[in-house]
C-alpha cells in the first residue's frame, strides 16, 4: 500500500515538473526571437553583379600575405665586380687554336685554388684573382705550347653566393628570408611588385639581378563554413580559396549537410570597400541541388562565411534534454534510495533470512 502511494506521488511530481518545463522553458525557447546579426547588414544593391556558378568573375590580382609560400627562381645572379675567384667556383674557358683542346666546359677551382687544364698545360692557380687576371694566367700557360693563342675565361657559378632559388615562406612580419642577402618585405604586394622589391634589394649584393616570383602555396586567402550544432557546439571549417569555388563546392568540402543542419543557408560577405556594410546572400539549397538552379549558387570569395543554420526541432530537443536530465538523475537517486530503505525495513535480517522462514 505504502509502495503504491509512493509511486503515485512520484509520478504526480514528475508530471508536474514536466508540465512546468514544457509551459515555461519550451515556450521561452520557441518564442525567443533569433539573435540579430551584428553590424549593418544589407543585401547586395539591386542590379549589382554577384558572381554565381554560371557567371563567375576573376579575382583581383593576388596580394602576398603571411603565411603564403613563394617560389623564387634566380634568372640572373652575378656578383658585383670586381669579383675574386674562390675555391669551388666554376669557370668556363675557350681557347684557340682548337689543338689546345680547351673547349667550352666547366673548370672547378680545387681546394688549392687551382684549375686543371689537362696534361698539356697542367694546373693553373687562379684563387684570389679577378676573371681578367685568371684569363691572363691561363693565356700564359697556353702560350707556352702554342703561338699567339686566344683565350676567353668567364665565371659560370660562384660558391660564395647564397642560393636564392627555392620555396620561401612569408613570415608573420611580412618578409621573406633570402639568407645572407637579408629580409625583404613583400606583404600586401602583388607578384610583380614583390618581384621588383626583391630585385631592388638584391642590387646591393649582385650585379643587375633578375628573379621570377610565383605562389607555391596559397595559404592566406580563405573562406569559412560555419555549421550550427543544434546545441552541441558549432563547427567551423577553414578552406583555401582557389578562385573557382561555389556554395555547392564548399558544402561538398565538409561532406554535405549534417543530420543537425537545416536547409537554411546564407553567405555573410564582409565589405571590402571600407563602407562597413556586409552583404547577406541567401542560398536556396533545394533549388541548387534538386532543381539544378544556379542563381543562388554563388561564387565564394576570400573572407566569405557560409553559414548553415541548425534544425530548430533538434536544437529544442537538445535543450530539453539538458534541462530535464538533472531532474531525472535526482529522481532516480531518490527512487533508488527509497526502495533500498523499504527493502531494509521489510527484510531486517537480509535476503538470507528468507530461507529460515523470515518471509
Amino acid at each position: 500500500m505504502r509502495v503504491g502511494l509512493f509511486y503515485m506521488r512520484s509520478s504526480l511530481l514528475v508530471a508536474c515538473l514536466a508540465a512546468i518545463v514544457v509551459s515555461s522553458g519550451c515556450h521561452a525557447i520557441v518564442s525567443k526571437p533569433e539573435a540579430r546579426l551584428v553590424g549593418p547588414q544589407v543585401p547586395p544593391p539591386q542590379g549589382e553583379c554577384v558572381p554565381t556558378e554560371k557567371d563567375k568573375s576573376s579575382l583581383p590580382p593576388y596580394t602576398v600575405e603571411p603565411p603564403d609560400i613563394l617560389f623564387i627562381e634566380a634568372v640572373r645572379v652575378m656578383p658585383k665586380p670586381p669579383y675574386l675567384i674562390q675555391v669551388g667556383d666554376e669557370l668556363q674557358i675557350v681557347a684557340e687554336p682548337p689543338e689546345a683542346d680547351l673547349r667550352a666546359r666547366g673548370y672547378f677551382v680545387d681546394p688549392q685554388g687551382r684549375i686543371d687544364l689537362g696534361p698539356k698545360f697542367g694546373k693553373v692557380t687562379v684563387r684570389g684573382m679577378s676573371t681578367d687576371q685568371a684569363e691572363a694566367a691561363v693565356h700564359k700557360a697556353v702560350e707556352a705550347k702554342f703561338r699567339e693563342p686566344h683565350v676567353s675565361l668567364s665565371l659560370v657559378q660562384s660558391t660564395g653566393m647564397q642560393p636564392i632559388t627555392g620555396e620561401h615562406l612569408v613570415s608573420p612580419d611580412g618578409t621573406v628570408n633570402l639568407g645572407t642577402y637579408g629580409l625583404v618585405y613583400v606583404a600586401g604586394m602583388t607578384l610583380p611588385e614583390a618581384k621588383a622589391a626583391i630585385e631592388e634589394h638584391l642590387k646591393t649584393y649582385l650585379d643587375e639581378p633578375q628573379v621570377s616570383v610565383s605562389v607555391f602555396a596559397y595559404n592566406s586567402k580563405v573562406y569559412y563554413v560555419i555549421t550550427q550544432g543544434a546545441g552541441q557546439g558549432d563547427q567551423v571549417t577553414r578552406l583555401p580559396v582557389t578562385g573557382n569555388e561555389t556554395v555547392l563546392d564548399a558544402i561538398a568540402q565538409i561532406n554535405g549537410l549534417s543530420p543537425l543542419s537545416s536547409k537554411k543557408i546564407w553567405i555573410a560577405r564582409p565589405s571590402h570597400s571600407g563602407a562597413g556594410c556586409d552583404a547577406i546572400l541567401p542560398v536556396s539549397w533545394q533549388e541548387i541541388t534538386a532543381g539544378a538552379a544556379t542563381a543562388t549558387n554563388y561564387q565564394v570569395l576570400p573572407g566569405d562565411r557560409i553559414f548553415v543554420a541548425e534544425n530548430k526541432l533538434i536544437a529544442i530537443d537538445a535543450v530539453l534534454n539538458r534541462v530535464i536530465a538533472p531532474f531525472e538523475r535526482v529522481f532516480g537517486v531518490t527512487l533508488l534510495g527509497t526502495q533500498t530503505i523499504q527493502t531494509i525495513n521489510r527484510f531486517p535480517l537480509g535476503l538470507s533470512g528468507l530461507g529460515s522462514g523470515g518471509f
